[in-house]
């Protein structure tokens, strides 16, 4: 069973950083996706940012420019660096692993980040 453990999340003021960190463990990382999701208060959840296996990597237009993602020497972390963040950052941010080949998804407990204005 593959588990994601999210790290990293806090309260920060408007125009900081955080880093976010998620690391998997029980799968074969070899074809997938890896990213993270959040989810405000009574909203949809939604894409942040994702990274393939293959390097290619996605973003929210709304993060575009402010937020990083990467993934660590071990194929099974990503990291998420989050800069210039606005209150309307606010929410819960999911990890989250979509295996290529069994197209199975995983997701993380979540971690909550907090930006005050």
């Amino acid at each position: 069973q593959v588990q994601l453990v999210e790290s990293g999340g806090g309260l920060v003021q408007s125009g900081g950083s955080l880093r976010l960190s998620c690391t998997a463990s029980g799968g074969i990382f070899s074809f997938y996706v890896m990213g993270w999701y959040r989810q405000a208060p009574g909203k949809q959840r939604e894409l942040v940012a994702t990274i393939a296996s293959a390097g290619s990597t996605n973003y929210a237009n709304s993060v575009k420019g402010r937020f990083t993602i990467s993934t660590g020497n071990a194929k099974n972390t990503v990291h998420l660096q989050m800069n210039s963040l606005k209150p309307e950052d606010t929410a819960v941010y999911y990890c989250y692993v979509h295996f290529l080949l069994s197209n199975k998804d995983y997701w993380g407990q979540g971690t909550q980040v907090t930006v005050s204005s």
